[in-house]
């Protein structure tokens, strides 16, 4: 198991922050290397980049606190799934714990130039991998 330890620590105000926190952007070539993900669909946009992640089952809270331009982690893999992204204008699907989507969902975001990867990562470690490499979350953009 692959674990990154740093002993270089930034203070900013109250919090305490791993020296790698705070990138601005992640292309998605990154983040498959960071999660040592499979591309299902969009092989071709991997320089996209992402500048923050959201982690959700429930497409609802997708729909709710999801913002443009965000990399989507889920266990979720029904077409669904690509519709919420479509609707919030996310940049792309990572499908997490194994969960592999089905045919028709693959082909419905390769359709739609949305790229899909998959981990085996737990979502817990894969937001964990992304955010100690500068991923942010949704939460601290300022958008």
């Amino acid at each position: 198991m692959e674990r990154i330890v740093t002993t270089e620590r930034v203070v900013t105000g109250e919090t305490s922050v791993g020296s790698e926190v705070g990138a601005e952007k992640m292309t998605l070539e990154e983040v498959r290397d960071i999660l040592g993900a499979e591309v299902l669909a969009g092989a071709h946009l991997l320089s996209l980049e992402v500048s923050m992640g959201c982690g959700a089952d429930l497409m609802s809270d997708v729909l709710a606190y999801g913002k443009p331009g965000s990399l989507l982690l889920t266990g979720l893999t029904n077409q669904q799934v690509v519709r919420t992204a479509e609707m919030a204008d996310i940049v792309a699907i990572c499908f997490v714990r194994g969960k592999r989507p089905d045919e028709e969902t693959v082909e419905m975001a390769k359709r739609q130039e949305l790229p899909l990867l998959w981990t085996r990562l737990p979502m817990f470690e894969s937001c964990g991998r992304l955010y100690r490499r500068g991923l942010i979350g949704v939460s601290e953009s300022t958008d």
